[in-house]
């Protein structure tokens, strides 16, 4: 007679099971990807040479290395190991999935980080991409040309300007209701009015590294700024009471 596993046991299996599709799905992804430029620059003549790619990849990879290193860190407290494949695989993390899973989390009051913080970032990324390509056939696959067309020029310079700023101040406001630390809050913004407005400036060849510095400052300052005795009453073992067994 077999015994059906318990919560935990499920979880180490689905994170599991993930973690191996994950890696296989992301590896196939990367190989195609890089199959056409490879094919073409063998098979077709260009006048494309290795040097010339070796510099252009430097070049985009000292810029997005950073990032590569953020944004895991990041991202992984919010959406967990199995959402993060998901959003790595189908993008535009920061404007969208991010955001769902953000919202999701906060609307039936898990925390993230938690078990079922992690299935519900799951599933809101699934609801976000499947409305995403809803979206897309409709809206530029059917309608996009038309909608071009009838939609006032000053609108679409207005959109293009305001509209990804107007997103990521939401999510940022979002994510200051969910997570609920304000202390953190503050040392993000401290450290971002910093980076921008004093070092960046004074040292302009730091600019892309605004991010990480920002990051770093602020995981820094809620470490050594953080309530120790919280933490100690958190860490200490309970006692039983006085006149107990």
């Amino acid at each position: 007679m077999t015994t059906a596993p318990t919560a935990d046991q499920a979880m180490q299996q689905f994170e599991h099971t993930t973690s191996r599709w994950g890696r296989l799905t992301m590896s196939a992804v990367l190989i195609t990807s890089l199959a056409a430029p490879i094919l073409l620059l063998i098979l077709g003549d260009f006048g494309v040479t290795f040097n010339q790619l070796l510099t252009a990849y430097l070049a985009v990879a000292a810029v997005y290395l950073v990032l590569a290193i953020v944004e895991p860190i990041t991202y992984f407290p919010i959406l967990g190991q199995a959402a993060m494949y998901q959003a790595f695989m189908i993008g535009n993390i920061a404007n969208k999935l991010l955001p769902a899973a953000i919202v999701a989390q906060n609307r039936v009051a898990v925390r993230p980080g938690s078990r079922q913080g992690d299935l519900v970032a799951v599933m809101a990324i699934c609801g976000a991409a499947v409305v995403h390509v809803v979206s897309l056939l409709l809206f530029v696959g059917i309608f996009g040309t038309w909608l071009l067309s009838v939609v006032p020029e000053p609108v679409i310079e207005v959109a293009q300007l305001y509209i990804l700023p107007s997103i990521l101040g939401a999510v940022v406001v979002q994510a200051l209701i969910t997570v609920k630390q304000a202390r953190s809050a503050l040392f993000a913004a401290a450290a971002s009015l910093f980076v921008v407005f004093a070092l960046v400036p004074l040292v302009p060849a730091v600019g892309a590294f605004g991010v990480a510095i920002v990051v770093l400052l602020t995981i820094l300052a809620s470490w050594f700024l953080r309530n120790k005795a919280h933490d100690d009453r958190l860490n200490r073992p309970e006692t039983p009471e006085a006149g107990q067994d």
